[in-house]
C-alpha cells in the first residue's frame, strides 16, 4: 500500500499561507528534510492554488541540489473543481477524491502534498493521511489561512519525530493514531 505524506509549513499561530516567511529561517536542516522527502516520493498530490503557484515557479527554476529537477520530473496529481486543463505533468482529479486517491495509493505510490489546507482537510477526513510532518517557525502573524479550521474533526496522531534546526524551525513528524 502506498503513502500520503503531508509536508506543510506553519507558524507559531497556525498559518500556513503564503509561506514567504519561511526565507529567514531557512537552514541547511530544513532544505535536506525537505530533498529527502521529495526524493523518497513517487509523484505530488496537490491542491488548484499550490499546483498553480507551484506550476508558474518551478518549470524555470534551478539548483545545485537537484530538487527542481525532481520536482518538474515528478508526475503530480492536482484536485480541482475549477480547473479544465493542467500542464506540468500533471492530471486533474475532479470528483470522488477520496475514491481516486485510496486507488493512488492501492499501486503503492509514496504521494508527498505541499501546501493545499483544502485537499489537506479532504483527507483528513477520510483518513488518507500516513505522515504529517510539520515545520513550525517561530513566528506569529496574527493572520491568514490557517490549516485547521475551527470546526475541524477530532484527529489523534502520535508523534514520531521532532527536531529543533538552529534557525529555531521544529521538525515534527506525525502518524496517526488508528
Amino acid at each position: 500500500m502506498g503513502k500520503i505524506i503531508v509536508a506543510m509549513y506553519l507558524t507559531l499561530d497556525g498559518v500556513m499561507e503564503e509561506p514567504s516567511w519561511t526565507a529567514s529561517y531557512w537552514d541547511d536542516e530544513i532544505a535536506k528534510f525537505q530533498l529527502d522527502l521529495l526524493f523518497s516520493s513517487d509523484a505530488l498530490l496537490l491542491g488548484r492554488v499550490t499546483y498553480e503557484g507551484f506550476a508558474a515557479a518551478w518549470p524555470s527554476a534551478e539548483d545545485e541540489e537537484g530538487f527542481a529537477e525532481r520536482i518538474n520530473k515528478l508526475p503530480k496529481y492536482v484536485v480541482s473543481t475549477s480547473l479544465k486543463q493542467t500542464e506540468w505533468n500533471a492530471r486533474l482529479i475532479t470528483s470522488n477524491v477520496a475514491q481516486v486517491v485510496t486507488k493512488l495509493k492501492k499501486t503503492g505510490q509514496r504521494l508527498l502534498v505541499y501546501g493545499s489546507a483544502e485537499l489537506i482537510e479532504t483527507l483528513l477526513r477520510y483518513d488518507l493521511i500516513d505522515e504529517l510532518h510539520l515545520m513550525t517557525f517561530p513566528l506569529v502573524l496574527g493572520e491568514g489561512k490557517r490549516l485547521f479550521k475551527e470546526n475541524a474533526d477530532q484527529k489523534m496522531f502520535n508523534l514520531q519525530n521532532v527536531r529543533s534546526t538552529d534557525s529555531g524551525v521544529l521538525i515534527a513528524s506525525y502518524t496517526p493514531d488508528k
